[in-house]
């Protein structure tokens, strides 16, 4: 039941990095938006985003009910030691869908300053969230809980450059032209910093990390290369414009990477002091977490498949 809970927790972050990361990209391009078909570019951007996004953080919901009901002590430490950045985190998602509604409103009510101002809100927090996600899982990696240190940072680094190299990747497809070709070269631009950013985290992990490190080479290292070969492949088609196949090899790379790294921690949750079994809750709560899921998912998945069947069909592509 404990290692149950645990990969239903996984599987929620996987939806969520997947889903909710590329949300967060798409902000990132939003505020790097350049040249003549910058307007078309944005466009584009809150077509995309603009049925489903806020729907995403359903799958963060999930992980954080699923921690607090299943894993409470770890959960208690989390949020104590960590209660800055997480703070910092809640706030620039409340603040992500502020801007992006009132810069929809803006022209109408507040002129173009307004809206750039709104623009530079909403993509900054797209890009300080999923970066200070991001430290925490550093954090919790290294085991001191240091959201600082260096290990942290990177991997904080890692995650919001995995952000927009989902973006781009889905927005290819969700685009044609012109500015499916801008968004192509933004896609290869971030595969090149994803690529970047692991070869400096993966040392770092090695020497602040030893035991993650020996999880990630041991019996983490079949899903290790299988990302880095689904990296490579997204990389590959996105050269070949095979946008499609391109996204659902950046799909399975993301993947990868949440699995990869959760088989390497386990069974710590904290590392060294609190394992999964030692932080789980009482076998009858963990009954009860694992008896609701499947009634929460019956209501949630057939959701979502009729919100991105209505909004996100033939005619514009699901993201």
């Amino acid at each position: 039941m404990i290692d149950l809970c645990a990969a239903a927790a996984v599987l929620a972050m996987i939806a969520y990095a997947v889903l909710g990361g590329a949300d967060f990209g798409g902000g990132v391009w939003d505020l790097l938006a350049r040249g003549p078909r910058r307007e078309a570019q944005r466009a584009a951007i809150a077509r995309a985003m603009g049925p489903v996004w806020e729907a995403n953080h359903v799958w963060l919901i999930f992980v954080v009910v699923i921690f607090f009901s299943a894993f409470p002590s770890a959960w208690a430490v989390y949020t104590t030691t960590l209660a800055a950045p997480l703070r910092v985190m809640l706030l620039g998602i409340v603040l992500r869908g502020v801007a992006f509604v009132f810069r929809a409103y803006a022209p109408h009510h507040a002129g173009g300053h307004a809206t750039e101002r709104w623009g530079a809100v909403f993509g900054a927090a797209s890009i300080v969230t999923p970066f200070l996600l991001g430290t925490c899982v550093g954090a919790i990696s290294a085991g001191d809980m240091s959201w600082l240190s260096p290990i942290a940072l990177s991997m904080g680094a890692a995650f919001a450059s995995l952000c927009p190299w989902l973006a781009a990747v889905f927005l290819t497809v969700e685009t044609e032209g012109e500015v499916q070709e801008d968004f192509r070269s933004r896609a290869l631009l971030a595969g090149g910093i994803v690529i970047a950013g692991a070869l400096i985290t993966l040392p770092l992990t090695r020497t602040l990390a030893p035991h993650l490190w020996a999880g990630l080479v041991g019996r983490a290292l079949p899903v290790v290369v299988g990302g880095v070969i689904a990296g490579a492949a997204a990389l590959v088609l996105m050269l070949r414009r095979s946008y499609r196949l391109a996204r659902l090899f950046a799909v399975a790379q993301v993947a990868s990477v949440i699995v990869g790294w959760a088989l390497a921690q386990h069974p710590f949750l904290i590392y060294p002091d609190i394992t999964l079994a030692s932080a789980a809750a009482p076998e009858g709560t963990l009954k009860f977490v694992l008896y609701s899921l499947p009634f929460g998912l019956a209501i949630i998945g057939p959701s979502f498949w009729y919100l991105f069947r209505v909004f996100k069909g033939d005619a514009v592509r699901l993201t």
